[in-house]
Order: C-alpha cells, then structure tokens, then sequence
C-alpha cells in the first residue's frame, strides 16, 4: 500500500531501482485533467521509460463521483474563468507533495520530472517554472501556460537549460491550439530548452504524441544521467 501522503496517489516502481533497494530512481509524477483522477494518465505507464519511478496524483477537489480537478472552473460568455486561489493552492500543495514523495519512495531529488494533461499540463508548467529548483524536466499534454505565473517566476537563469515538450492537437475543441501556441511564444523568450508538437487530434494523447512523449522522456533522462555521471549538474 502507498504511504498516505498530502495526495492519493497511484505508483509504478522504477524496474532498475526497485522500491527499497537503496538506490533512488527518477521520479515522474502525473497530474491529470479536470474531471478525471489518478487511473487516468496512469494507463500510460507500461508505455513510459522502465527507469521511471511513476506516480500519478489524484486533484484535491471533488468535482463528482470519481472526478476531481486541481482549481474550478467556470464556463461563462466571457470564455473560461479560473479559480486563480484554488490554483495557488494546488501549486503549493504539489511542491509539498514532491517533497513527500522524494522522502517517502526515495526518489532522485535531481530527477523529478512532471507529465500534466489539459489542466494537469497548467499546474505542471506552473509548478516547474515558479520552482525550477524542484524540477528536472516537464511535459505539457494539450494544456496552456497560466499567465498568472509569468509574475511568480524566478529569475531567468534560474530557468537555464530547463527541459520543456510541450504537445498539442490541433482540432482540440476545448483548449484550442492557440493555446499551445502562445505557451511557446512565452517560452521561446525563456532560456528554457523547449521542444514543441502538434499532432492531428482533438483533446487526448494518440498514438503518435505518447510515442513521441515516451522517446522525449528517455532521451532527456539519458542526457541528464550522463550529465551528473560526469559531473555537469545542469539540466
């Protein structure tokens, strides 16, 4: 059973660091969408790099039998209205949780990477670039960049070298491609190292963006393992 920590959570252990075998192992963490839970992105893990300590996080609010979400929102004739507290909560409470995973699953501080879906890709993008110091790596599924964060980051080295994939359908109906492509216009002004898709699909992950995703987050492990293998401590 999972240590009951500040979020219910699901986990696949490392397969090269298995749990308690006194070696740390990366830790990626999944934030799902609004209106889904932690099973959700967590059917992605046989697909995901095998070096991997997975965690997939359920959202704090209850949003309906089995549906919750990092902040509400509200859907009005001025487009869509976030709860901007419920959304510094969440960040909050996600720094803390990475903090309590690091310690309870012994899990690689330098290697904690954060794959969000829809609003999952918000908090995730919000959380790695007002804490860099926290994160290692980012994957941002058919989300968008909160502009609310922009004022809360820290300085722009601070962000150097930050791995960032950001992947978007471009016949989503609910977060318009747009979206995506004005969180690359952001952070192509960033000294973040940013990779940036779009694929032909609505609001979901194909086929061919979790191929995609998969390769990207094995890649970017391998370059950091060798980094810190010689010494490099940059992302």
């Amino acid at each position: 059973m999972p240590p009951v920590l500040s979020l219910v959570h699901r986990v696949r252990p490392s397969r090269s660091n298995p749990l308690g075998a006194g070696s740390s192992a990366p830790l990626l963490l999944l934030l799902h969408g609004i209106g889904s839970n932690e099973d959700d992105l967590f059917s992605l893990a046989p697909y995901l790099d095998e070096r991997f300590l997975i965690v997939s996080a359920r959202a704090p609010l209850v949003i309906g039998p089995g549906a919750y979400a990092w902040f509400n929102i509200e859907f009005t004739d001025r487009g869509l209205i976030a709860d901007i507290a419920q959304a510094e909560q969440s960040r909050r409470l996600l720094v803390e949780f990475i903090e309590q995973l690091i310690e309870a699953y012994r899990a690689d501080a330098r290697s904690v990477y954060l794959m969000g879906f829809s609003q999952g890709a918000m908090m995730s993008l919000s959380v790695a670039l007002t804490r860099p110091d926290k994160v290692a790596g980012v994957v941002a599924m058919s989300g968008r960049l909160p502009s609310e964060i922009i004022a809360e980051m820290p300085g722009r080295e601070a962000l150097h070298g930050m791995p960032i994939l950001i992947t978007h359908g471009i016949y989503d109906p609910l977060l318009p491609v747009e979206q995506g492509r004005a969180a690359r216009e952001i952070l192509e002004k960033l000294p973040v190292t940013l990779t940036y898709r779009e694929y032909e699909m609505g609001h979901e992950v194909s086929l061919e963006s979790l191929r995609d995703t998969s390769a990207w987050l094995s890649s970017t492990l391998t370059a950091q393992t060798k980094a810190q293998a010689s010494g490099d401590t940059a992302p």
